[in-house]
């Protein structure tokens, strides 16, 4: 009673709040993290496929990180106008259109026979999952006001560490049982099993995704009610701070996105290059395809558990930037000790160690990260802003595997495959903390 009292807020409106959230949460961020689920499988099984697939299509190390890589260069270019799309045509279509057209062109992985056709595959399915993830950003900000907005951003990205931890054992296991079925392989068989569901969820989004919360009939009078009326108050005031409402493609130019982008490709150097590499790493100690399967979960299973409590302990502080930055230092030390472990030690548990540090600081960022986002980028260009930033920092999804790959195959080894993802991370801290000081004069 007296934290509303001090806050403004009246009983009723708390519990109106809380009991909209609740519908929000249950209604919307549960099918959009399983949508996640989905998608972010369908981005990183390739890395399980390699474990089979490099040898019968007679891929290198090389090969394979550039062709992984190219994923990111669609996404790269497709981000941007996907979410202009969105507003144009709305969620529920745009979503729907996103989910089924990613579905098939994950499906057609398992038709790659060398790496011209993987790689031209990996950029196909790039441009159609681009627009996913910055779009569900976009759609937070109509449904979800900023105090809330950390955590829940952190439950939707819970599904991307979620979708390896489960996956990765789901994978090994099919590309093992299915080996030879139809006279197929193994790898082609996962690609197709685990992309048909996007092709399900895409048509279900056209009746359980609402565009605004003005369309959604579950929620009660009074919450709908609160809800816009808050929202609408955060769009004035982030409009008022910036006096006018640039057109749509300024934000392609704007400092501020450029180093959220920056920072952003920190994170997705790191959090790429593993996904796609670590069951290869753990399978080079001598594990078995479903031993590499069971192990790769492990840093990724912790990295979800991070993720919900560093999102909610970004909103209890209120802070986003210094949450952000400390989860990408972590990535760097952890990341760093890789090498080590690498250099000094035979064993396969040094080298888990440090990299689920970084797997855990790369991932725990994303809730504070996007929530600092919002406050950062003015309403009017919001939905550009959060594309090019997502844009920009899913670059980093093809430098990081590209260069792990081409290390290798230069030394012969893991060892030092971890420097590139440690150079971006410290320079993307480095660059925020300068944009950081100059707003603050500028406050």
């Amino acid at each position: 009673m007296a934290e509303a009292v001090l806050t403004g807020v009246t009983d009723a409106e708390s519990a109106v709040g809380q009991r909209a959230m609740r519908r929000i949460t249950n209604r919307l961020i549960i099918f959009l993290a399983l949508c996640y689920f989905i998608s972010y499988l369908d981005r990183v099984n390739v890395g399980f496929a390699a474990l089979t697939m490099n040898k019968d299509i007679g891929l290198s190390a090389t090969a394979f990180g550039l062709g992984g890589g190219l994923f990111f260069i669609g996404y790269f270019l497709f981000g941007v106008p996907s979410n202009i799309m969105l507003e144009r045509i709305g969620a529920r279509r745009w979503m729907a259109i996103l989910m089924v057209c990613w579905g098939f062109a994950s499906m057609g992985m398992s038709l790659v026979r060398g790496p011209t056709s993987f790689g031209v595959a990996r950029l196909i399915v790039g441009l159609a999952e681009a627009g996913f993830y910055p779009g569900v950003i976009l759609y937070f900000t109509y449904w979800v006001p900023k105090e809330n907005r950390a955590k829940l951003v952190g439950m939707f990205s819970l599904a991307g560490p979620v979708a390896t931890m489960t996956g990765a054992p789901l994978s090994s296991h099919v590309i093992e049982w299915m080996n030879g079925v139809n006279g197929m392989a193994g790898w082609q068989w996962m690609f197709i099993i685990e992309a048909a569901p996007a092709v399900l969820l895409g048509v279900a989004a056209i009746w359980l995704l609402p565009d605004r919360p003005a369309h959604a009939a579950w929620l009660a009078a009074d919450e709908r009610v609160w809800l816009e009326e808050k929202l609408r108050e955060e769009r004035e005031a982030v409009a008022a701070q910036s006096h006018i409402n640039p057109p749509w493609w300024q934000p392609l130019l704007d400092v501020d996105v450029l180093v959220l982008g920056l920072l952003y490709t920190g994170a997705t150097v790191g959090t790429y290059g593993m996904s796609l590499w670590l069951p290869t790493i753990i399978k080079s100690h001598g594990m078995s395809t479903t031993e590499t399967g069971w192990l790769t979960s492990i840093p990724f299973g912790l990295a979800a558990l991070g993720m919900v409590l560093w999102g909610a302990q970004s909103d209890k502080a209120g802070e986003r930037m210094w949450h952000t930055l400390a989860c990408l230092l972590l990535a760097a030390t952890g990341l760093t000790a890789s090498i080590f472990a690498a250099l000094y030690s035979d064993g396969l548990l040094p080298v888990m160690v440090s990299l689920t540090a970084a797997t855990i600081g790369v991932y725990s960022l994303r809730g504070p990260f996007w929530a600092l986002c919002t406050q950062w980028l003015p309403a009017a260009t919001a939905g550009a802003g959060f594309a090019a930033i997502n844009a920009i920092g899913n670059l980093g999804g093809f430098v990081g595997p590209f260069a792990i790959g081409a290390i290798k195959d230069k030394t012969g080894s893991y060892a030092w495959t971890t420097l590139p993802l440690i150079a971006f991370g410290v320079m993307a801290v480095s660059v925020t903390l300068l944009r950081h000081r100059v707003r603050q004069k500028h406050l």
